[in-house]
């Protein structure tokens, strides 16, 4: 089992330390693992409107409430998609989000990406004159969003309100303009790319950092952080799996930590918990040669998001930058 521990938000509110991440799972897979992870003690689930699979969730949901947990012993994010960042769309997507999850409240909701696009036409509307690319809305601004968000906390029906893949001059953005400080961002963080900046100015303005993609990513034809021959030794010394070694490594850091899988025994393994040593904690980190290597840039997405996030040298093409205040 996990260590079972808690970390505390800004809201008083607390984040299980470990959750499971839907991500990237092929239809029919969510509903069968949300409910093995519940029933094997995952009590922090983590979702969002464009992987497709909230109906499957809710179906899980019901299955697990109230015969194995109740509503209040879990922890449940959803968020906010780039198409419904305009306070119009921003609570319709906020009730179909709840009405696919058959609940009343989101415990976090999170503004998804720093980039908006022109609403009314699905969740990755084509750009009318620029083939292969997504139609970006430049005119909404990132504090337009937020003080959206600000505004759907108030009707109850989200406990708590973030951002994810946010960098420090966007969160100083929001904060700047409406006092408000997110209580999470999520973000891609693992060894190659620790983002240790982002992690250390979220600490000095009490920011929660959740991770995903804590074992790396295989959708850019890479090998996953699990098959690193470093990962792979101190996994070892410490009968552990790689994947527990990369997720203590990220719970070192004082991050929540969200692995992703739809199979059973992984699913079950990750929420295993081992504790990292300083030195091994070291060792993974070493593993970082040279620059930091984020998997997740949209500019690469299908359609393309010609948008400059994070500053990659991929982005450097891009011809917009974010929209922030």
């Amino acid at each position: 089992m996990s260590f079972g521990k808690v970390l505390k938000l800004n809201t008083g509110a607390t984040i299980p330390e470990i959750g499971l991440g839907t991500w990237l799972s092929k239809p029919n897979e969510v509903e069968s693992a949300v409910e093995i992870a519940v029933r094997n003690g995952y009590r922090h689930l983590d979702l969002a409107m464009i992987y497709r699979n909230q109906d499957e969730v809710g179906r899980a949901l019901k299955k697990v409430i109230p015969s194995v947990v109740t509503r209040e012993q879990l922890f449940i994010t959803s968020k906010l998609w780039n198409c419904s960042h305009q306070q119009g769309p921003a609570e319709a997507e906020l009730d179909e989000t709840l009405k696919q999850l058959g609940l009343t409240y989101l415990d976090l909701y999170l503004v998804h990406w720093p980039v908006a696009f022109e609403p009314g036409n699905g969740l990755s509307p084509p750009h009318p004159t620029k083939e292969g690319e997504a139609h970006l809305d430049l005119k909404t601004s990132l504090v337009d969003t937020w003080r959206t968000m600000i505004k759907l906390k108030e009707t109850g029906k989200v406990k708590a309100i973030g951002v994810s893949n946010f960098t420090i001059e966007h969160i100083k953005g929001l904060i700047d303009a409406t006092g408000v400080v997110p209580a999470v961002n999520q973000i891609e963080a693992h060894p190659v790319l620790p983002q240790d900046d982002l992690v250390a100015y979220c600490k000095q303005v009490g920011v929660h950092i959740t991770a995903y993609s804590p074992l790396g990513n295989n959708f850019v034809g890479k090998p996953m952080h699990t098959e690193n021959a470093v990962v792979k030794q101190v996994a070892e010394k410490l009968g552990a799996t790689p994947a527990q070694v990369l997720i203590a490594w990220g719970t070192y850091r004082g991050y929540s930590v969200i692995p992703k899988s739809v199979q059973e025994g992984r699913i079950i393994s990750n929420f295993k918990q081992v504790a990292l040593s300083e030195e091994d904690y070291n060792k993974i980190t070493a593993i970082k040669v040279g620059k930091s290597e984020r998997f997740n840039i949209p500019i690469g997405f299908k359609p393309k998001w010609d948008i400059n996030l994070f500053d990659e040298e991929l982005e450097k093409t891009a011809t917009n930058k974010v929209n922030i205040a």
